[in-house]
């Protein structure tokens, strides 16, 4: 049997940063939104297979995706043994949720193999990572606590994006640990004010608390903001905790806008692309 599966990568439309948590996470308020620019991966079973296996050419360390199932297997899934093969897309460490989109849908996948609860897929993406919940279901969502708590939003008006990614790696944990050095966090009351707010419909402010931490580590970031900028976008922000770039462009031909914008930028940025946001994507590819 061979299932194959999309995972979206994400950009934050927002990212409003709090205080620190005892396990040593953020407390964050985030916009995430899914896009066309996805991995792929396939799963394949038979006898030829004799214990789980991933794959991720070009790809080296621990992977999220091995992750998944063993946890998976933890929880009893008792399906016989797979091998899942990604074939990489979205930037590496560069803020888009690469690795936890690939994670979400190899649980997704895992499901379509055999079924077990979405309680047990909800508790394994959490303990995954921040990221990982709320790409279980591709689309727009708020993410709450330290991203973990998601909650689907309406459609935004029409956009598209323009994707920049950069030849550098950023980690999370550096990230964050540089937010904190630099004093960029948020109170608790605002937080809650900007979480209520745009769980009652309200479009916050677009831009990332951690975008001045990102541009420390990583000037190159600069250039990069500011050719989309140039190019029209309105606006354009670190995606996450970087450094891969976004732009956005607005209302009818916001595709093709971003296209062009993707095409003049690709002399400078190799890899630049256009990318539209999708509400969900079909599962079964084949």
């Amino acid at each position: 049997m061979t299932l194959r599966e999309l995972a979206p990568g994400k950009v934050n439309l927002c990212l409003f940063l709090g205080a620190p948590r005892p396990d040593g996470r953020h407390e964050l308020v985030t916009v995430l939104e899914s896009l066309s620019l996805a991995d792929e991966l396939t799963l394949t079973t038979g006898p030829s297979i004799a214990r789980d296996q991933v794959v991720c050419p070009g790809i080296e360390g621990p992977n999220l995706v091995a992750g998944a199932l063993g946890a998976l297997r933890a929880h009893g899934w008792s399906a016989p043994p797979v091998r899942i093969e990604i074939d990489k897309r979205i930037p590496v460490a560069g803020g888009m949720a690469g690795g936890s989109a690939d994670a979400a849908a190899a649980l997704r996948l895992a499901a379509r193999v055999e079924p077990f609860p979405d309680i047990i897929a909800n508790e394994i993406a959490a303990a995954l990572g921040s990221d990982v919940p709320s790409q279980l279901q591709p689309g727009l969502s708020l993410g709450t606590g330290a991203g973990e708590i998601v909650e689907p939003l309406a459609p935004w008006p029409t956009h598209a994006f323009a994707i920049v990614p950069l030849p550098h790696a950023l980690s999370s944990r550096s990230v964050y640990a540089e937010a904190d050095r630099l004093g960029l966090r948020r109170e608790s009351g605002e937080l809650a004010r900007l979480r209520d707010a745009i769980a009652a419909g309200e479009r916050p402010p677009l831009e990332n608390d951690l975008e001045p931490a990102a541009r420390s580590l990583c000037p190159a970031i600069d250039a990069a903001l500011e050719g989309l900028v140039d190019a029209g976008a309105e606006p354009a922000l670190v995606s996450g905790s970087g450094p891969t770039c976004a732009g956005i462009w607005w209302s009818e031909g916001a595709q093709r806008r971003a296209q062009e914008a993707a095409t003049s930028l690709a002399a400078r940025f190799q890899g630049a692309c256009a990318a539209v946001p999708v509400a969900d994507i079909g599962h079964n590819l084949g």
